[in-house]
């Protein structure tokens, strides 16, 4: 009986550790179909007057920014949490550091038992389209939590029945109802995955497309621009060079903006390793500027570079140094219509940490919390006159983490911006 109590601890937390991924994944869908953020409450049991703890959040910058997001929404979610269906909250809501234009709750509810509340804010108030999807994601939640409550009851009157410590008759129809309760959650849970197995392959599938049938054709035509550009044709007017080096310009920035959407989705599918090589960081900064010496030959802008002695080479992963660089640096003269830019470089301490500083056009305060959020743009008008994706900081915030590096960002309306990445590296020899 006592070899019994350690393998039933460990079924117990695999069970547990089942559960909390599935929350998380359930958050981060929430958060992902909002494009804002989400937090998902549960109760250690089904009552209505058990207390909530915060068990994922997804969508904040820090587990600090979500822990007072929490703190800011624990009594609205209280009140989600004993209710029967989706409940909206008024047009502007506050998450601790982060204020979202709409917000919804969904109760965590299944057979008259109350497991939490989903809470999720989005930048736009959210549309009724969304209250379907979430409510599904929300169901799975509550399955998922019912799921482990269920079957750790049936583990319960097992040990008592094993024990001789109930009624057999009435502990065997419990278990039996109990049982039929958790075969259906798994028909569900079953499906709900198969369905998400599809949904994935869908999108790899997608984007295994996207990146065969546009990146071909477009890196042809990028190529022919430039063998026309380059040959000796008299013919050509000035006029018609122009507009050439206008769609070469054009069709670069689309492919930069593709090969981005393609490197996020690799980052988060896990299909981006890190490799590392030897760098040698003053030619990284070299190559970034040369990259953006077209955009900047006509502008009274200037690019300066400080390099903190010593700066050995060092071991990283090159890739993923430059491209960071790179769009930081294109981030920058893209806001930056003159003034100068300033890359300052060290290494200290077993640490890159470059500063990549402008004296542009600068961002708000009310801006700034979303300025790493996928297709985040300022101000529609400004982002009529300064063109992109909004994928640049977005990349970049993934890549530093991706090589477990930190990135901080300052900047002040008419000021301009300041963004510093850290990542660590290797001496060479280490």
């Amino acid at each position: 009986m006592a070899a019994a109590v350690p393998a039933r601890r460990e079924r117990d937390s695999s069970r547990g550790d089942a559960v909390a991924a599935s929350l998380r994944h359930a958050t981060g869908s929430a958060a992902e179909l909002a494009r804002g953020v989400a937090l998902l409450f549960a109760r250690s049991g089904p009552e209505t007057g058990a207390a909530l703890t915060l068990r994922a959040a997804a969508g904040f910058a820090s587990a600090d920014e979500a822990r007072a997001a929490a703190r800011a929404v624990d009594a609205w979610a209280r009140e989600v949490a004993n209710a029967d269906d989706l409940v909206r909250s008024p047009a502007l809501r506050s998450f601790g550091p982060r204020t979202v234009d709409g917000a919804v709750g969904l109760p965590l509810t299944i057979g008259g038992r109350y497991w939490g509340a989903l809470i999720v804010g989005g930048q736009a108030a959210l549309a009724d389209k969304t209250g379907a999807p979430l409510a599904a994601i929300a169901r799975g939640a509550t399955v998922c939590l019912d799921h482990a409550h269920l079957q750790a009851r049936v583990d319960a009157l097992e040990k008592k029945l094993t024990e001789g410590a109930s009624s057999e008759g009435e502990s065997g129809d419990e278990i039996l109802k109990l049982s039929e309760a958790l075969f259906a959650q798994d028909i569900e849970l079953l499906r709900k995955s198969d369905q998400l197995g599809k949904v994935e392959k869908l999108k790899s599938d997608f984007i295994e497309k996207m990146s065969r049938e546009l990146r071909t054709p477009l890196n042809s035509i990028i190529e022919a621009i430039i063998a026309v550009l380059a040959g000796e044709n008299e013919q050509l007017s000035d006029a018609a060079k122009g507009s050439l080096r206008a769609a070469l310009d054009d069709g670069t920035s689309f492919q930069r903006t593709l090969q981005n959407i393609l490197d996020l989705w690799r980052i988060k599918q896990g299909e981006m390793p890190v490799q590392t090589q030897e760098v040698n960081f003053r030619e990284v900064i070299e190559e970034a500027v040369f990259s953006v010496q077209e955009v900047i030959r006509e502008r009274p802008l200037t690019i300066e570079r400080t390099v903190q002695e010593p700066m050995p080479n060092f071991r990283t992963d090159l890739t993923k140094v430059n491209q960071i660089l790179f769009l930081l640096l294109d981030n920058a003269v893209k806001f930056t219509p003159q003034g100068k830019i300033e890359i300052e470089a060290a290494v200290v301490r077993g640490q890159l940490r470059c500063v990549v500083r402008d004296s542009g056009i600068g961002i708000c305060a009310d801006d700034r919390q979303f300025i790493f959020d996928e297709f985040f743009q300022v101000e529609d008008a400004t982002s009529m006159r300064y063109r992109g994706a909004g994928l640049g900081l977005t990349l970049v915030r993934e890549l530093v983490s991706l090589l477990a590096g930190s990135l901080e960002i300052d900047s002040e309306v008419g000021q301009g911006t300041s963004v510093t990445f850290s990542v660590p590296v290797q001496s060479i020899g280490a």
